[in-house]
């Protein structure tokens, strides 16, 4: 979803951003290419776990007269809400025995459950650029 940001920047300083529509949600980059993915990663801390809704997108003309938000700009940035807030899936697989016990294993070592050890292994999987063949969706 395409949500305003208000962009400042002082002389001497990187790119500020705050989020009109998610009050006490900002972050800053020093380049202003950088700023959708660190507006992403700013709304993804912002609301966490904690279950409050998620608004939905003003828009900057909704703004243009708030004196917080004189000086700067507007950019609408894409934020992708899947991202803000993953429910939890349950899946039903068949692995074999011998791997479960090492996943299991492997999993109290590092204090983890089943789930947040095999979920940790596929974030890694997915994120590894080399492994993945030229035609995988990644939607």
């Amino acid at each position: 979803m395409l949500y305003p940001i208000y962009v400042h920047k002082d002389e001497n300083s990187a790119y500020g951003a705050v989020f009109p529509d998610f009050p006490g949600c900002f972050t800053a980059s020093d380049e202003l290419q950088d700023l959708p993915r660190a507006a992403q990663e700013a709304v993804e801390a912002h609301f966490g776990s904690d279950n409050d809704p998620v608004p939905a997108p003003s828009a900057p003309d909704d703004w243009i007269d708030d004196p917080e938000y004189q000086g700067g700009f507007w950019l609408l940035v894409d934020i992708d809400l899947s991202r803000v807030r993953s429910r939890a899936v349950r899946l039903n697989i068949s692995l074999p025995e011998n791997l479960v016990r090492r996943i299991d294993h492997c999993a109290r070592l590092r204090g983890q459950s089943r789930s947040a050890f095999l979920a940790k292994a596929a974030e890694r999987e997915i994120l590894e650029p080399a492994r993945l063949p030229a035609t995988i969706d990644q939607d």
